[in-house]
């Protein structure tokens, strides 16, 4: 079974087949860069030349997004057979949701950021298309992906990676409240923010469903093998955004539902109590893999858009309950997540450049139940 695991070194990839083994997991770059934009644009600190940064990085992520979509399709194009055993393989299949946060991180970014450097008006209509394209493709990821997984895969343990398609539906949550102040007042406006509050408890349910199979697959099955490890960290994406959509819905929320406020609170802080649990444990493993041998692959993207989502709750809190503790504990989040998106560009650069992470992945050998 083909992984995402690409380990380095590798030899180089011939240029005509560069874009055969280009899977969805690259859109997690896009996620990545888009999130470091958005969440140092919300920051309750005043840095010079943070506004400026976080714009450029916004356009980074525009600018790699597009590149990606023109190399997707040429994939999907000239290698139909491999795209379609993406899609049949369990591994890689549920990174279709990567494709759905990044069009929706962008377009959120766009209203965040890029109206500084596009204008408002430019800014609000690339950020509503990307937020519709991504939305459609989230809820639809949402549901086709569990269905091949039930249908068609077969796998033998629970893994991370399963949240992404389940989670997709909860950054449309998250980042549609943007898009509220610029609808018609009225049934626009409502509609919007009705739906985001069920694309909120449908991924919260999902989550609930998959979350604890993770966690059983921990206690009884023991650590992910050493490459894998990071991909512990997707677990904080949907705990921080949905508490970054809980506060953005209580934001954007009409008079006539005051307890939204509230309930973003009441909601927000045991689960980003749980967040900073989880974050301490897969550090943890994490640490433990690279005193074993971990080297890089791409599932160090997972350092970035996951602790971004934290950055965003925490700075949500802050917001809606004033305590100087969240509003620090965002800013630390947020030096930890650029230290980790630094970390991962400049090592997927360099895969870049070598050729290495373009090239077909090894094939794995038997895997035991435990790593030691």
């Amino acid at each position: 079974m083909a992984t995402l695991a690409q380990q380095l070194p590798l030899p180089r990839v011939p240029r005509a087949m560069a874009v055969r083994h280009l899977g969805p997991n690259w859109y997690a770059t896009v996620m990545g860069t888009a999130i470091v934009a958005n969440a140092g644009a919300a920051l309750p600190l005043q840095v010079p030349g943070l506004r400026t940064a976080c714009t450029a990085l916004w356009a980074l992520s525009l600018l790699m997004l597009l590149v990606l979509l023109a190399a997707r399709a040429l994939h999907w194009t000239l290698h139909r057979d491999q795209a379609r055993a993406h899609l049949l393989d369990p591994a890689i299949a549920p990174f279709y949701g990567c494709l759905a946060m990044a069009l929706v991180s962008v377009g959120g970014g766009a209203v965040v950021v890029g109206r500084d450097w596009m204008g408002p008006a430019t800014a609000v209509t690339l950020g509503g298309v990307l937020f519709v394209a991504g939305t459609v493709i989230g809820l639809t990821v949402a549901v086709t992906i569990p269905y091949l997984m039930v249908v068609h895969h077969r796998v033998d343990s629970a893994s991370p990676v399963w949240l992404l398609p389940v989670v997709a539906p909860m950054v449309s949550a998250a980042l549609g409240p943007l898009l509220v102040p610029h609808l018609p007042p009225g049934q626009w406006q409502r509609t919007l923010l009705i739906g985001c509050y069920g694309m909120f408890g449908l991924s919260l349910l999902a989550t609930l469903v998959v979350l604890p199979l993770v966690f059983g697959r921990l206690m009884t099955g023991g650590p992910l093998p050493l490459t894998l490890t990071p991909t512990l960290f997707l677990v904080l994406g949907p705990l921080g955004q949905s508490t970054t959509a809980a506060s953005n819905l209580a934001d954007a929320a009409p008079p006539g539902m005051p307890y939204a406020a509230g309930f973003a609170v009441l909601y927000g802080v045991p689960v980003m109590g749980f967040a900073l649990m989880w974050l301490a444990l897969a550090g943890a493993m994490v640490l433990r893999a690279r005193r074993r041998g971990m080297g890089f692959a791409m599932t160090w993207w997972a350092f970035t858009f996951p602790v971004g989502t934290c950055v965003t709750g925490a700075e949500g809190l802050a917001q809606h309950t004033g305590l100087a503790a969240l509003r620090w504990l965002a800013v630390v989040l947020y030096v930890l997540l650029v230290a980790a998106w630094l970390t991962a560009a400049v090592r997927t650069a360099r895969g870049l450049v070598g050729g290495a992470l373009l090239a077909a992945p090894p094939v794995p050998g038997p895997v035991t139940a435990r790593t030691r």
